[in-house]
């Protein structure tokens, strides 16, 4: 299954086409015998000096590089502002800044200049890029995170070299502003000369395991961070991303990346707590609601998965991270279906998984079981899904994902009487996921791609 969204896309301009023109390098002493040359778009880098707009409401600027479309910004001109010139884009909340043009030639590269408004706290920014005129999206790189109150220098290799377009998103959703100044974008343009490779190199993967963001492949139910959406409610850790259903008082989903970049030797906090990041006036769940139910107080990031640094294995924690689990179940195939997790890991790959819930009513120790809690307000869910993503270590994970990428997804008995079983005996596809849960699963994949390994059973 997958989804496109459509954006509003207004008439675009003469200048769109993103034609190159030559720009020389930095010259780092090397040279390639490639034909290709590092060039960027007409009328950039992009300062929007030239542009005005006074309201946070969506609408329309025409700059000198072409027409943008900008969602709860403005053009901030404010002494407070982190700006390189007259003006810089000034984001809050949850932010768009896109462009309703495409680059003809591609785009290798993507530079800008970001800071934190200077009466503000950090925020969190991605870069996306769509190459079907902006029908359907993909981020580029990790989730960055400003906490500097001058402008820094972002880098994001892009390496599409069909027509794409950008947009720059602001994602934390808090009041504090972000400004963004001088985007450039380095195409692809052909030479019989020899020219200096750019400077830095284009990424085009690393053997070198890092942390990526936990939705690099997508937002399963499109969770926000709004109250209005209680049901389905985006809880942004760092070491993980869930929704969570206020009305269950447990997660739909988690999602977190797994490489051996997250691993160490951090012991385990066992400091079970309510997470204090949901909104006031809900219920706050406590271990004491777990007390002499039968059922465990399950795990769906897993502490072991984030040893690295304390915080992180203290995170894991939080009860909005748990599920109430048949103990057999947690202490058995599912435990020995995470160790197989982290054994992947070690074997050069890394790996995205979302981990979540489905129906009501579970076996524990104590026998069947719809709810818990001292209020019988806790969901016992029926089952328990996982969904892995296997990729080689490399970057743009997205991108790089392939008829042939393994993907394993399990949906396993929330039943005491599975837990001698193997793990393997309850593999099923993505699609059969999705039908049971009505989410939509690797979305940020080309379409085709995902129609191919959604449809697979992990043999």
């Amino acid at each position: 299954m997958f989804k496109k969204v459509f954006l509003f896309i207004s008439i675009t301009v003469s200048l769109s086409s993103c034609l190159s023109v030559y720009v020389p390098p930095t010259n780092t002493g090397k040279t390639t015998s490639t034909n290709t040359q590092t060039k960027i778009a007409p009328n950039f880098p992009e300062g929007f000096d030239g542009a005005s707009k006074s309201k946070y409401e969506g609408g329309n600027i025409t700059v000198s590089s072409g027409q943008w479309y900008l969602e709860n910004a403005i053009m901030g001109s404010a002494e407070n502002d982190q700006k390189n010139g007259a003006k810089a884009i000034r984001m809050k909340e949850t932010a768009k800044v896109t462009m309703n043009f495409d680059c003809s030639n591609g785009i290798q590269q993507v530079r800008l200049k970001y800071g934190v408004y200077q009466l503000d706290k950090s925020s969190t920014f991605e870069l996306w890029v769509s190459s079907n005129s902006g029908s359907s999206w993909r981020q580029v790189n990790a989730t960055i995170t400003a906490t500097e109150k001058t402008l820094k220098d972002a880098i994001f290799y892009v390496n599409l070299q069909q027509a794409a377009r950008i947009e720059i998103r602001k994602t934390d959703g808090s009041t504090s502003r972000l400004n963004i100044d001088d985007i450039s974008i380095i195409t692809y343009g052909t030479s019989s000369n020899s020219v200096p490779t750019p400077n830095p190199p284009i990424n085009r993967g690393s053997t070198v395991a890092s942390k990526d963001d936990h939705l690099t492949l997508g937002n399963p139910s499109n969770a926000v961070t709004n109250t209005f959406s209680s049901t389905n409610y985006l809880i942004k850790k760092e070491g993980f991303v869930l929704s969570y259903n206020k009305n269950k008082n447990i997660a739909n989903w988690v999602a977190w990346h797994l490489s051996t970049a997250w691993k160490g030797d951090i012991d385990r906090q066992n400091d079970f707590r309510p997470d204090p990041s949901l909104p006031q006036n809900w219920y706050e769940v406590t271990p004491r609601d777990y007390t002499n139910t039968g059922f465990d107080k399950g795990h769906l990031c897993p502490s072991d998965d984030r040893d690295g640094i304390l915080e992180e294995n203290q995170e894991t924690f939080f009860m909005t991270n748990m599920i109430p689990q048949a103990p057999d179940n947690n202490r058995g195939l599912w435990k020995i279906l995470e160790e197989y997790e982290r054994i992947i890991t070690q074997e050069g790959n890394e790996v995205y998984v979302f981990a979540g819930t489905l129906g009501q009513g579970g076996t524990g120790a104590n026998g069947f079981a719809k709810t818990i809690g001292k209020n019988d307000n806790i969901t016992v869910p029926a089952s328990l899904w996982k969904i892995i993503v296997v990729l080689p270590i490399g970057q743009n994970d997205a991108a790089r994902i392939n008829e042939n990428t393994r993907v394993i997804a399990v949906n396993i008995p929330n039943d005491n009487s599975v837990g001698a079983d193997s793990w393997r005996k309850y593999r099923v596809s993505v699609d059969e996921i999705e039908r049971l849960t009505g989410y939509d699963f690797l979305s940020n994949v080309s379409p085709d791609i995902q129609r191919v390994i959604e449809a697979k059973v992990d043999k």
